[in-house]
């Protein structure tokens, strides 16, 4: 397929945290607020003046200081995020809103606040405490931690606008790139898209890490171009497959995968739009907030969630994205020592096969993918599985 006009723009935007985008909005006055996690609301973070940068550590290689702090036995994320900021590749961050969920987030995001590491006058960090259920009181006591936690501190030490006025605002400016993102995800139901998984994986990351009102025009180009670009006659690849999973904020993981022949149609991990790119609906007569916390807690797929009707629904979850987008297969990736995600990988890998016939590669990878010899050889095994079935399912 001829390259997308602004996919070279996009690549070099991930190379870096503080990108040209972020330093832009940062050179306008406006402040940078960091995150890790989908508990944490993005659009309450894109209020006017400010912007949300969700934190990533790319091109990260061995995280020795952060091991110092943090033990080998935790997750390489979160260490690759500390020894990020210990080389001091956040100190462009005005906040960092922290929340009470992934152990290892959290004591990375302890140590910002403790150490001294963000050599800005401003710095302030935050903590939210997030149910690990979804019902009504659990609804009532995440709002009152997203207003205690997240808009009294930023109107009270930024002098950020938090009014309903204001996270209207931000509302609409946010389901716009919900929009645009739905819109280009859609093409990956088509039998040949014209957008590989790579290229969706970067332009969603991109929303993530750079100001929404800097991003949106480059966006809109690119649904746009979408709309006549033509793929390939013969596309390369054998399969197609849902990726799921723990945080991935890495396209060259992506990259890989589809080197061995697996088009990546869905992407259901953190860090993705499967959900998270769901428009926010605020009914009449509704406080924003009190929708963006309904909003977000009703839409995530996180492992916290331990009630066993809501660990069924997030496997139906994934057996639908599998029929919506006409997938052969789902491969499941966790990071090593996510606690979490290695439970709801295992539980995945026996569940999707054994209930829905989906066939099922599970896959414990570091955040930085050092050998990709061994996962590609797992990978076009599996891919190899996938065309064998198809083919007896032929006959």
């Amino acid at each position: 397929m001829r390259d997308l006009k602004h996919m070279i723009f996009f690549e070099n935007l991930l190379q870096e945290a503080n990108n040209d985008l972020v330093k832009q909005a940062r050179g306008e006055g406006k402040r940078a607020l960091g995150y890790t996690c989908y508990f944490m609301p993005e659009v309450l973070l894109d209020l006017p003046g400010c912007f949300s940068v969700r934190l990533r550590a790319p091109r990260s290689g061995s995280p020795d200081m952060a091991t110092y702090y943090m033990s080998n036995r935790t997750c390489h994320y979160g260490r690759a995020l500390l020894e990020r900021a210990l080389e001091g590749g956040f100190h462009f961050l005005d906040a960092n809103l922290a929340t009470e969920t992934c152990t290892v987030t959290c004591r990375f995001q302890e140590h910002l606040e403790r150490m001294g590491v963000i050599q800005n006058p401003v710095f302030f960090s935050t903590f939210t405490d997030v149910p690990f259920k979804k019902n009504e009181n659990s609804m009532v006591h995440y709002r009152k931690q997203l207003q205690a936690h997240v808009l009294d501190p930023l109107r009270e030490k930024l002098g950020v606008d938090t009014s309903d006025e204001a996270l209207l605002a931000a509302i609409e400016e946010h389901n716009e790139v919900c929009r645009l993102i739905t819109e280009i995800g859609e093409y990956r139901k088509l039998p040949n898209p014209p957008v590989t998984g790579y290229e969706f994986h970067v332009i969603q990351l991109v929303t993530l890490t750079c100001p929404k009102y800097l991003i949106l025009p480059y966006l809109r180009e690119t649904a746009e171009e979408l709309k006549t670009r033509e793929p390939d006659a013969k596309p390369p690849f054998r399969c197609r497959v849902v990726l799921a999973g723990a945080e991935n904020d890495d396209p060259a993981f992506t990259a890989l995968v589809e080197s061995c022949g697996a088009l990546v149609v869905a992407d259901r991990y953190c860090y993705g739009s499967l959900p998270g790119r769901e428009e926010i609906v605020v009914p009449e007569g509704q406080r924003p907030l009190d929708a963006v916390a309904r909003h977000y807690l009703q839409t995530s797929c996180c492992p916290r969630f331990m009630p066993q009707e809501q660990m069924r629904e997030r496997k139906k979850y994934l057996a639908d994205l599998v029929r919506a987008y006409h997938a052969d297969g789902l491969i499941v990736a966790s990071n090593k020592f996510c606690e979490y995600w290695s439970y709801e990988r295992t539980m995945d890998a026996l569940i999707l096969p054994r209930d829905y016939g989906i066939p099922t590669c599970s896959i414990e990878k570091e955040y930085v993918n050092a050998s990709t010899g061994q996962l590609r050889t797992r990978f076009q095994a599996f891919v190899e599985s996938v065309e064998i079935k198809k083919l007896q399912e032929a006959k």
